[in-house]
Formats: C-alpha cells, sequence, structure tokens
C-alpha cells in the first residue's frame, strides 16, 4: 500500500487505475487530501475495518474491487485452484464491518460471478463485474436524487446527519443526492449539517461536499437539531442507511434514530435515501440488525487529545435502528416507499 499526492474530490471514494484500486482516505479530509494505493485484498479488508472508505454503497463496491483483487492473487497462486484459494480473502472482506449490507451483497454478487467462471485467469471477468457494480451505484443515485427532489414541496431547510453524500457511494450520493438534485430545482434553501460525533463525518465530509457543491450549509451539533425544528424552517430530515429490514425499519448512523423522534414531535417529515442493494429482505425486523460497536476510545479523545477523565468508560455503537413507524418515505432507484410496511417493501423488491 502507497500513498500518492493526487487530491480526491467529492465524487472519489474508490477508483480502479491501471491494476490497482486507490481510495480516498476519508480519515483525513477535509484537512488532506491524499489517495491510498491497494494492490491485495486483505489491505482492502483492513481499510473498509480502519474507516479509509465508509458509507455502505461504498463499501460494497470497494469490497467488489477487492474482490478482483483477491482473484488476481488467487490465479497468481494457486492458477486453475484458485477458487478455492480465493475463500480466505473472500471471508476477510465479508468480516471487515457487521452492519452494512452492501458489503455482503457485493460479495454475493461477485460469488455468483465466480460460479460462472472457468479455470483460467478470472481478473478481466471479475473487473468487469465490479466496474459494473460502480457504474449502477452511480447511476442508482442519479435516479435517486430526482425521485427524493420530486418529494420536497419546497423551498425549505434540511436536517442531514452522517455523511450519504458522493464519498460514501459510487458517485453524487444517496442522501446528499436527494439535496444536489432538490437544491437544483430550487426545493432547498440550506443544509443543517449534524457534526456527527465521534467521527464528525458531518463535519469532516459533508460540508466539505457541499461547499465543493456551492450549496448552502451550516454544521450544528447532534444535540442542537430540535431547537433549530422548533424554529419552524425545517422540512424534512434527510438521511441515508446502512440497512433497511423487510418491514422498513432502517439502521444508520448513531443518533438517526434521536433525530427521528424529535421530527416526529416537530412535525417534520423524516425521508431514508438508498440503493436497493441496502435492502435486506431476509430480516424481518430491525431488531434483527447486527450493530457494530467500535473502540471506546473514539468517544474519549477528539482531536487526538483526551477529554474524559482516566477509567471512565464509555460506549460507543455506531448504528442504531430508526423503527418504520418514523419515517415517511424510504427513497430507492425503484421507486419511493411513503410510511414504508412489509407489505409496501415486498411489493418494491418484488
Amino acid at each position: 500500500m502507497k500513498t500518492t499526492p493526487a487530491i480526491p474530490t467529492p465524487d472519489d471514494a474508490a477508483l480502479w487505475h491501471e491494476g490497482r484500486l486507490y481510495l480516498a482516505d476519508q480519515r483525513l479530509l477535509p484537512e488532506r487530501a491524499e489517495f491510498l494505493v491497494y494492490d491485495h485484498a486483505a489491505e482492502v479488508a483492513d481499510a473498509i475495518h480502519d474507516m479509509v472508505v465508509r458509507g455502505a454503497p461504498a463499501i460494497g463496491v470497494t469490497a467488489a474491487y477487492g474482490v478482483v483483487l483477491a482473484g488476481r492473487d488467487a490465479f497468481a497462486a494457486a492458477g486453475a485452484g484458485w477458487r478455492q484459494a480465493i475463500e480466505a480473502d473472500l471471508e476477510r472482506l465479508a468480516a471487515s464491518r457487521p452492519t452494512a449490507v452492501n458489503l455482503f451483497w457485493a460479495i454475493r454478487r461477485m460469488r455468483d460471478r465466480i460460479a460462472q467462471l472457468d479455470a483460467a485467469d478470472p481478473t478481466p471477468a471479475l473487473l468487469d463485474e465490479a466496474l459494473a457494480i460502480h457504474e449502477e451505484d452511480r447511476a442508482a443515485n442519479r435516479r435517486i436524487g430526482d425521485l427524493g427532489a420530486e418529494l420536497i414541496a419546497g423551498p425549505t431547510d434540511i436536517i442531514t446527519h452522517c455523511n450519504a453524500g458522493a464519498i460514501a457511494t459510487g458517485g453524487y450520493g444517496t442522501a446528499l443526492g436527494v439535496v444536489r438534485s432538490a437544491y437544483a430545482a430550487g426545493r432547498i434553501r440550506r443544509v443543517y449539517a449534524d457534526e456527527t460525533r465521534p467521527w464528525m463525518q458531518g463535519a469532516r465530509l459533508t460540508a466539505w461536499e457541499l461547499m465543493h457543491d456551492g450549496i448552502p450549509v451550516t454544521l450544528q451539533a447532534d444535540c442542537a437539531a430540535a431547537s433549530l425544528m422548533a424554529g419552524g424552517t425545517v422540512g424534512w430530515v434527510i438521511v441515508g442507511s446502512d440497512r433497511i429490514a423487510a418491514n422498513g425499519d432502517v439502521a444508520n448512523k448513531i443518533g438517526t434514530y434521536g433525530l427521528a423522534v424529535m421530527a416526529k414531535y416537530h412535525g417534520i417529515r423524516v425521508m431514508v435515501a438508498a440503493p436497493t442493494s441496502t435492502v435486506d429482505m431476509a430480516i424481518s425486523s430491525g431488531a434483527e440488525i447486527p450493530i457494530e460497536e467500535r473502540d471506546p476510545a473514539e468517544l474519549l479523545g477528539c482531536g487526538g487529545r483526551r477529554i474524559a477523565p482516566a477509567g471512565c468508560l464509555a460506549r460507543n455503537p455506531v448504528f442504531d435502528v430508526t423503527p418504520a413507524a418514523l419515517v415517511d418515505a424510504i427513497v430507492t432507484e425503484r421507486g419511493v416507499v411513503l410510511n414504508p410496511t412489509t407489505e409496501k417493501m415486498r411489493a418494491l423488491m418484488g
């Protein structure tokens, strides 16, 4: 793995170039912008786990490219026996993050492609599939943006939580895809971005993306959302998702559930924007979604400085589950589900 000084833009979470995978190191943005370069699937799995890349669709795209690297290495090591040799890397990629279902969806799709191949070098075919996954996600986000924008009467202010922008996806973004399309149509005045402790994705990434595009954005502490809602200028909360259950329950960045509760009290609508690869029809409700917990040390400090007293315990769940009853619309590339239920989700997913 090497570092290159090339500067990522908000459309550059993952790039394949001349046989190598380039990932924008999202841990450094916006202070520094650089790519890390990957040649092996094990390194890609570590990058997903270590938050070099984050955002459910971007994780799926990255995992697909990781399978390409795994196939190349397996063929180099085992020749015609590459199918057996690839398994360890596939399992390592699948173990990198537990909540974002796009990861498992992408690996499953790459496995389906693997099953169609013979004993020859699988790299070209796997690369074609990974590139298709990347392009399909980018196109899906454009469609999501347009469908979501149609729901906003506007002009209004909106609140978003965490980052569901271009850099969290294959390009354009889910929640921020809706923002981009709605702002272009004159339906959004201003975006209020929750800072999103402890990784500060709202401060570091959402604000950076929107400022890059010239969309008015104001940063606020996560706990400031209710006071803003009480002012009557906010019409929508718009967020992404890492997994959506069959009944429409939504797993998203920790704090989303509380935001949805506050929105319900204030009569503000909640929109979840996500591709259908985020929908997991194999689980009946959000109670079955595994919730990742990360190192408590992420909460005990900020900016490289410890802020909590020595010996203090910390709880650090990465996601929470927002019940479907608090969601007004789930927007996917296949269509919009209003007031989601199991029956409506089944109709969407066929």
